[in-house]
């Protein structure tokens, strides 16, 4: 397969940048932080000068359009991207291609958002990145760009110069106006699209699929998941003005599932999917939960749309690539002793299908969920699913600055639930609370938001 050759005919147009005044990741970090961050400060995009696109097309401008030099996969949704774009990334990478991956958020380090063969962005190649981004953004009329819109920047001069054959790419917030919105893709896969991010995005699911449709481009493939009548409309009408076909997942590309528990493999969901071009046949989910099982068989339509599109698909080797496909902070497993699983489901649906998976594939006598949540989320929504699973639910901090008041959300919850609750200051009171009221046979669930699942890993990797 050809690879894109921008870098190598024109290296000259590749500036150093910067002036090496960014010399240590430390530093990369700290001028990164600097920049108008959407995703803690929502209400910031009114002082940046909204949304919109233009910083980003004139940032890629002076970088030379590292982003027209590979092939691109555009996932977009409001919940299962990051699933979907790993099962994607594992059938790909099992079929020897080169893949680069773009996600967010970030867990850890904002390292594991850009990854290339597996492996996250060194810490090295990415403070050279930065100089040339930071060199690009001092030219005439680019702008002062985001937080979200550097890192996109960097992800794209990493996979260009990394030569990737294709490049699998996570939509951030909504989809029209969003920075990755600057690609021109093989394929377009849509995920489950529910209500979140409304103070950007709308507060109807009408408007949401609308924003999430802003990314449909004239010719482009559209993969998607079952919606809801009046989402699947939106997007449909979408799909015909940008002229391109759309296959939605049961009705479009055959789709079935079966939940089962093996002595090998334990509970697990296996799925026959049939596309244009092939027939997927009992194929093992690699991640619990019907919901997984709809990202698995979106993943399968997207790839088969970039075999159409002449991308070297072996069907067998894609599917054992699926084997090896494992997601921090969904359904991880942190600690045995007291049994401690971490997620970062952020809305309602999101908690619902986590509790749900948590009752399908997790054998529990009670569960103990420690729940924390950002401000701008539906956090009434989310209660409401977790009073159906909870045994006690203890609330806390996410330990940001947007976090929701612990206090706040005990109350509500009382509201709506004689179930045991309390109220804790941090995460480390919260597991002290917590510890005393597990026995062995029991779990203990960390939820809400995924800056608590990060404070989660960090203090049980000490």
């Amino acid at each position: 397969m050809a690879r894109a050759t921008a870098i190598r005919k024109k290296p000259a147009t590749r500036k150093t940048g910067a002036s090496g005044t960014i010399r240590t990741f430390r530093s990369a970090i700290n001028h990164l932080n600097t920049a108008v961050n959407f995703e803690r400060t929502p209400r910031a995009a009114e002082a940046a000068g909204g949304y919109t696109l233009g910083r980003m097309q004139r940032l890629l401008k002076a970088l030379d359009h590292p982003e027209r030099s590979f092939k691109s996969v555009h996932i977009v949704g409001s919940k299962g991207k990051g699933s979907t774009v790993a099962m994607l990334e594992g059938m790909l990478r099992n079929c020897g291609m080169r893949v680069g991956v773009y996600t967010s958020p970030h867990i850890l380090t904002v390292r594991e958002r850009i990854t290339v063969g597996g492996k996250q962005i060194s810490e090295g190649m990415f403070v050279k990145l930065m100089n040339m981004v930071a060199c690009a953004a001092t030219k005439p009329r680019v702008g002062d760009p985001t937080y979200f819109e550097l890192l996109t920047a960097i992800a794209f001069l990493h996979f260009s110069n990394e030569e990737v054959d294709v490049a699998v790419v996570e939509a951030g917030l909504g989809g029209r106006l969003d920075a990755t919105n600057v690609l021109k893709p093989e394929a377009i896969g849509v995920t489950s699209i529910s209500i979140d991010h409304t103070l950007q995005l709308g507060t109807t699911l009408e408007s949401i699929a609308t924003e999430k449709a802003g990314v449909f481009k004239s010719g482009v493939p559209i993969s998607c998941s079952p919606q809801r009548p009046s989402v699947e409309r939106v997007l449909r009408r979408a799909a015909s003005e940008a002229n391109s076909v759309m296959r939605i997942t049961g009705r479009d590309v055959g789709f079935s599932s079966r939940f089962e528990s093996t002595r090998g493999i334990g509970p697990h969901t296996r799925i026959c999917v049939t596309t244009p071009t092939s027939h997927f046949e009992h194929v093992h989910a690699p991640l619990p939960g019907d919901h997984q099982a709809l990202n698995c068989a979106l993943a399968l339509g997207v790839l088969d749309t970039l075999k159409s599109r002449g991308l070297p698909v072996d069907d067998h080797k894609a599917v054992d690539g699926l084997s090896n496909v494992r997601l921090a902070g969904r359904m991880e497993i942190v600690s045995d002793a007291p049994r401690v699983m971490v997620d970062g489901a952020h809305n309602a649906a999101s908690i619902d299908a986590l509790v749900h998976a948590i009752g399908q594939n997790v054998p529990y006598d009670s569960m103990v969920i420690i729940f924390g949540c950002q401000k701008d989320k539906d956090f009434i929504g989310m209660l409401n699913r977790i009073r159906f699973g909870a045994d006690k639910v203890i609330f806390t901090s996410t330990g940001s600055p947007r976090s929701m008041d612990p206090v706040e959300l005990g109350a509500a919850f009382a509201e709506m639930s004689p179930k045991m609750h309390q109220v804790a200051e941090s995460l480390e009171d919260a597991m002290s609370i917590a510890r005393r009221a597990v026995t062995r046979d029991d779990l203990i669930c960390i939820t809400g938001s995924f800056y608590l699942v990060g404070h989660a890993k960090r203090l049980f990797a000490k």
